[in-house]
């Protein structure tokens, strides 16, 4: 089973841009569908955004920071790390950012319940 550590989390003014980054061990991340998920204070954890590496399959939420092309998920094969680039950040955005790592015929999914390694999370936060 694959061990995932996020990173890059912090604090940064509306308007900021921070990158996210998943590392990868046990398992190479090309071997998973690899998705980035967030939960705000008081609110369900939702889905951000997806990659499978293997076919560059990347997939986004709809109406949502990632949608609207502020946010890119991409992967290092070299690294073994998938990374978040977050971009033009608003408030709104302050959460907790998890990576998870879905079996690949899971593929496109947006559900928590197809991710069966989570990291534990790294904590974003944005101000006005």
């Amino acid at each position: 089973q694959v061990q995932l550590v996020e990173s890059g989390g912090g604090s940064v003014q509306a308007g900021g841009s921070l990158r996210l980054s998943c590392a990868a061990s046990g398992r190479t991340f090309r071997s998973y569908y690899m998705a980035w998920f967030r939960q705000a204070p008081g609110k369900e954890r939702e889905f951000v955004a997806g990659l499978k590496s293997t076919g560059n399959n990347i997939y986004y939420a709809d109406n949502s920071e990632s949608g609207k092309g502020r946010f890119t998920i991409s992967g290092d094969n070299a690294k073994n790390t998938v990374y978040l680039q977050m971009n033009r950040l608003k408030p709104e955005a302050t959460a907790v950012y998890y990576c998870a790592a879905a079996d690949p015929t899971d593929r496109g999914s947006r559900q928590q319940r197809d991710f069966a390694s989570w990291g534990q999370g790294t904590q974003v936060t944005v101000s006005s």
